[in-house]
């Protein structure tokens, strides 16, 4: 399928005069002919020559040479080509979708092709008719969309899981950078892993543990999780999508699957078959569950998560599955920056949500909205946390409202998990853009209930100092003066999930944003 779509994309891009694929040689000599510069051709974007030298891959601005040789692009009739390779799920729905509201903005007219085999093409059109990029979309799944990137066949990998360390080291030995860092990858929307049943199926939640016993094989019939007596079938994706690979890694570690698991290629068709089976359990997208009916995530100590839109964006559901953009560390066409940079503004959040997706946008949620988690923290206070701590709790969260936009961190690790560094990345941009300007955001530090109340307490003030400095070093051109921020922690004082388990705890660990 990988030689396949290569020699795709090498024939589209040779009838669009692109060079991006066809390496030939070419001079690029200064204006004045002193200095030379001989290579193969890997790629022009308007703008800069990426020429392969004896030297290595050199970038080069176009407007300081003069390209001579049968590999040099038309500047005059340049056409931008970007490739998108990797996940199903995003290609149907959420990046067609994103692309027709970025031409929307941009005055582009849009024309979608079928290339063959479900691979699709979107060509972007002037006003006057000349043709300003492709956006081509070679679709199977997220391990193939890496893969591609790998082999230097795609653009931008559209992934459903994070980059595995051995991909990310064959990257960084390829000489694509940290495929990690914020330049190279980016959360574009937001979802969640959700266990799901039949509406007519009686079971209503389902703790962490019966999850993975039901996945392994070690739970066969509901009668063990309360249900009827008869034999769980359970449907999941296919073993090469990124959803599937995110189940394995956040649920299942080095264990393994049952053997009677029944695959789908499509989510949308995972849902509507355990819709229609009282007796089946599927794990799918949270934008993808419906008709049938997500279970609630519950623990021994009667703590209850359930997934839904703010929960997904403030990570209190644990079982976040965010959608990532990854590219390598080239230059690419100024469309396609453009883009991505659309991506991450207000317009494409309200393009998200519109699609059935979540979205990144920070929405406020009162003091008076949190009765469950005030109930929580009554119900697990221990004598290390006093009336006088909740006291002084809701004395200081009192007249502010909490933010979606929290943060927690990989697991033992102080590090950011994925949607929490892209988290800094949003909150920064508006302080960068003056949303908060005027009013006071105050980071509160909270941790899970392992060891003295103190210690804990003061581990959760270090975390949200740190948070607040990150956010202040990648807002660099923010007006500081014109905002308040703090910090403050309140240690184990407001759990969301039982601290009995791994999961739990790291739940608990957090730093959330409180504005006035």
């Amino acid at each position: 399928m990988a030689v396949f779509r290569a020699a795709l994309a090498a024939a589209l891009l040779f009838f669009s005069h692109c060079v991006s694929a066809l390496a030939q040689d070419v001079t690029l000599s200064s204006q004045d002919g002193s200095v030379e510069i001989n290579g193969d051709l890997l790629g022009f974007d308007g703008e800069f020559y990426r020429v392969n030298t004896k030297f290595g891959e050199l970038t080069v601005d176009g407007s300081g040479v003069r390209c001579d040789g049968p590999g040099c692009p038309s500047l005059s009739d340049f056409v931008a080509e970007i490739s998108f390779s990797g996940s199903t799920a995003m290609a149907d729905v959420l990046i067609p979708a994103l692309i027709e509201g970025f031409s929307l903005r941009n005055g582009f007219q849009t024309h979608r092709d079928a290339l063959g085999g479900g691979n699709f093409e979107y060509t972007l059109r002037e006003a006057g008719g000349r043709i300003a990029a492709r956006f081509s979309f070679f679709v199977s799944n997220t391990d193939d969309g890496f893969e591609d990137l790998l082999n230097n066949e795609t653009d931008i990998v559209l992934a459903l899981r994070e980059i595995r360390p051995a991909e990310r080291q064959r990257a960084e030995a390829l000489g694509m950078g940290d495929m990690t860092s914020a330049a190279q990858s980016r959360v574009v929307a937001l979802d969640a892993l959700v266990p799901v049943v039949s509406p007519d199926n009686p079971v209503r939640d389902i703790t962490l543990p019966q999850l993975v016993g039901v996945l392994t094989g070690q739970i066969s019939n509901w009668q063990t999780l309360g249900g009827p007596d008869a034999p769980i079938t359970v449907h999941l994706p296919v073993a090469a999508s990124g959803l599937t690979q995110a189940i394995q890694d956040r649920l299942l570690g080095t264990g393994s699957l049952a053997q009677n698991v029944r695959r789908h290629d499509r989510l949308s068709n995972l849902g509507r078959r355990v819709a229609t089976d009282s007796f089946a359990f599927g794990i799918t997208s949270f934008s993808e569950a419906d008709p049938a009916r997500k279970l609630i995530l519950s623990g021994s100590c009667g703590f209850e998560l359930q997934a839904g839109r703010r929960a997904i964006k403030t990570e209190d559901y644990p079982l976040n599955a965010p959608m990532f953009l990854y590219l390598p560390a080239r230059r690419l066409p100024k469309i396609a920056r453009d883009f991505l940079s659309y991506t991450r503004g207000p317009g494409a959040q309200i393009v998200i949500r519109r699609a059935g997706f979540v979205d990144q946008a920070a929405e406020t949620i009162t003091l008076n909205a949190q009765g469950d988690r005030l109930a929580n923290a009554i119900l697990s206070g221990s004598d290390e946390i006093g009336l006088d701590e909740l006291n002084r709790m809701v004395s200081t969260l009192k007249g502010h409202q909490r933010l979606t936009t929290s943060f927690r961190f990989e697991a033992g690790s102080s590090r950011p998990d994925a949607q929490s560094r892209s988290n800094i990345e949003q909150l920064a941009r508006a302080l960068e853009a003056g949303a908060y300007d005027t009013r006071e955001l105050l980071f509160v530090g909270f941790s899970d209930g392992q060891g003295p109340a103190a210690g804990n307490r003061d581990i959760a003030f270090k975390r949200a100092q740190a948070v607040r400095d990150a956010v202040l070093a990648t807002a660099e051109t923010a007006n500081l003066d014109r905002v308040t921020l703090s910090t403050d922690a309140f240690g184990e004082a407001m759990p969301m999930a039982c601290d009995d388990s791994a999961w739990g705890r790291q739940v608990n660990r957090r730093v959330e944003v409180w504005v006035r």
